[in-house]
């Protein structure tokens, strides 16, 4: 029988520990798919996940890797047929259920998003979980009023996959965007995907009284903690925050003066379990006004699933930019 490639995360006498293995091709119940994967992607999940630095994954052993796109090998659904492109992020891939990393994925149909005509397997994945999570802070930021004429949109973990493509989405819909990084060796980078400014979080002088003076039309905060709650206090009126990441920390210290005395909405974004109708109309979008003109200048790096350990820890120290694609045929 033919034999497929995985990386399994076993757990042991609490540790976790990744090997790769030769699984057989899984038989498929009704109402699952299967699928030859064909790129996945690293994210910081997936490296939180594989080493045990977060309890992400919710059951051992697991195939870690939140992101894959394919094709349909056989299918017990009604949706799909053999043939078709597909994609699936988050939904509990690589968490609850067996992920991308691997050459062969079998999921529920309902997990499943047929790839738009003008959207490849590879350019799905350069946006992957990342890509998909800035495109729902700008779509769910827009429906909340947010426009350009608001003010500048500050990006902080800028150099970062979903940093990297809110800049380059905010700007291309005619947004001011200040990016924040401490990775300053990346700011070329960032302005060449559309940032007015590249500063680091120093920079920023955010003071400490409730409501400081408002300078900032809305913001896609990657990194939580202090970081924040001070961007809080400068907001304009009615602008948005959306809340991504948790790089600094889970707490922030904040109060409501931003939300009662200027109208400041705090968005909270959780692409993971993101409703199918609007996680349609979100690969919709990427595949359209929301496609960057040079999308693969996010690629930072291209690996085979058999080079992807060293990148988990990469990631974990901060030592990554951009996306990190992992090609699995």
């Amino acid at each position: 029988m033919e034999k497929f490639r995985a990386y399994k995360v076993f757990k042991e006498e609490k540790k976790l520990h990744g090997e790769f293995v030769d699984i057989e091709k899984p038989e498929i119940d009704k109402g699952e798919v299967l699928i030859r994967a064909t790129w996945s992607g690293v994210n910081y999940k997936d490296a939180l996940g594989a080493t045990g630095a977060g309890a992400i994954l919710k059951k051992f052993p697991l195939i870690p890797g939140i992101d894959v796109a394919g094709e349909i090998v056989a299918s017990a659904g009604s949706h799909y047929k053999q043939g078709d492109k597909v994609l699936v992020t988050g939904c509990g891939l690589g968490e609850i259920a067996d992920g991308g990393f691997s050459e062969l994925v079998k999921v529920p149909e309902d997990w499943v998003i047929k790839l738009p005509e003008n959207l490849s397997e590879k350019k799905s994945m350069i946006f992957g979980t990342a890509g998909f999570t800035a495109a729902l802070c700008l779509h769910r930021m827009e429906l909340n009023g947010q426009d350009p004429s608001k003010g500048p949109i500050v990006v902080t973990g800028a150099s970062g996959g979903v940093g990297s493509f809110a800049v380059s989405m905010f700007a291309s819909k005619g947004y001011e965007v200040i990016a924040v990084t401490g990775k300053q060796s990346r700011s070329d980078f960032i302005k060449s995907l559309g940032a007015t400014e590249v500063i680091s979080p120093d920079d920023l002088d955010l003071g400490v009284r409730p409501l400081e003076k408002a300078r900032y039309g809305g913001v896609v905060d990657n990194v939580g903690g202090e970081l924040l709650g001070g961007l809080l206090r400068h907001i304009e009126l009615w602008g948005n925050v959306a809340s991504v990441g948790v790089a600094g920390g889970a707490p922030f210290d904040a109060t409501v003066f931003p939300m009662i005395l200027r109208g400041v909405s705090l968005l909270g974004i959780s692409s993971a379990n993101c409703p199918m109708e609007l996680r349609r109309i979100i690969w919709d979008r990427l595949s359209n006004d929301l496609m960057p003109e040079s999308i693969e200048k996010i690629v930072a790096n291209e690996v085979s699933l058999s080079e992807i350990e060293p990148v988990f820890h990469e990631m974990l120290e901060r030592k990554t930019v951009g996306r990190t694609l992992v090609r699995l045929q």
